[in-house]
């Protein structure tokens, strides 16, 4: 089939890797222009989506928007059977979703109707959820509101972190996105409308939310740190510095939220305690807890802040 890709970070990669790797013709990729990065901010540095498709030989567009008929006039001549999407960035207005013969496809991190929006695979662990998942959805106006095709469940370990369940979901999503195209192209995909019980907003991770509140409980804590590793981080402060946990696990113990309660770094919460495993100092690199703990005055008894 020939299909136009339209993704930008590394989580649509492997789904472009599959494409291609299948046989399909893919005529464009479309991806967020380049951002500034480096020291200085001075250099451009291309998307990985981007990278990826340059080094498979495949045309890149980066407009700053899709709405509009040099827009459309332009999405147009690719003639495409079918638009792939996942994780673009940009929202695609309907005269674009109207153009592919077959429809336009997004591959989206949750078990939809659960997470629509922007952070589905944090809010999912933030949440306590035992599990998620992939979905393929055929895109429509809503904000991920499509039918569903094709679903992979994925489970969350209990001290699985977002980073990790990231980079397991960009792989099985490769895989059910190269599945549902097999299905498409034979004419074999069905699409069922998701269910209106259920349904959840994963909304933006606010910097405001990323503070560590000990006086939850151990769990919610938890799931608070490891939903937010590693980035942009769970933190607290101490010696006028912040501390990113970028690792943790339920522990034994109790006390006033926020004391170090042992030389393993075991921290008290509102109810229970969790231990921190890895850690982060603002400006130095991500350290095991007993490392960081040999460099610094944090003894049984502290109060974090």
């Amino acid at each position: 089939m020939r299909i136009v890709f339209m993704g930008t970070p590394d989580f649509a990669v492997p789904t472009l890797v599959e494409i291609v790797g299948a046989g399909h013709e893919v005529v464009a990729a479309y991806s967020r222009a380049p951002a500034q990065a480096g020291r200085r901010g001075l250099e451009l540095v291309p998307s990985p989506v981007h990278r990826t498709a340059e080094r498979l030989g495949i045309p890149v567009l980066t407009p700053a928007t899709l709405r509009g008929a040099e827009a459309a006039q332009t999405f147009a001549a690719h003639e495409a059977d079918v638009a792939v999407v996942v994780a673009y960035g940009r929202i695609l207005p309907q005269d674009i979703l109207d153009l592919p013969r077959l429809g336009c496809l997004n591959l989206h991190a949750s078990l939809l109707p659960r997470w629509r929006g922007a952070a589905p695979i944090q809010r999912a662990i933030m949440a306590g959820d035992a599990e998620t998942g992939v979905a393929v959805m055929k895109m429509e106006a809503g904000l991920d509101t499509g039918p569903v095709g094709l679903v992979e469940r994925v489970a969350i370990g209990a001290d699985m972190t977002a980073g990790e369940l990231h980079d397991r979901l960009m792989v099985v999503g490769g895989d059910l996105m190269g599945r549902a195209l097999a299905a498409l192209e034979r004419g074999a995909l069905s699409f069922a409308p998701q269910p209106a019980e259920g349904v959840t907003y994963a909304a933006k991770i606010d910097k405001a939310e990323t503070r560590i509140d000990w006086g939850k409980p151990a769990q919610a804590v938890h799931d608070h740190l490891r939903g937010l590793s590693p980035f942009p981080g769970a933190w607290f402060e101490f010696e006028g510095a912040r501390v990113k946990v970028l690792r943790s696990t339920r522990a034994a113990g109790s006390g006033s939220p926020g004391t170090v309660l042992d030389e393993a770094l075991t921290i008290a919460c509102g109810e229970g305690a969790v231990r921190l495993v890895e850690v982060q100092k603002a400006g130095s690199r991500a350290m095991a807890a007993q490392d960081f703990l040999r460099g610094t005055d944090l003894v049984a008894g502290t109060v974090l802040a």
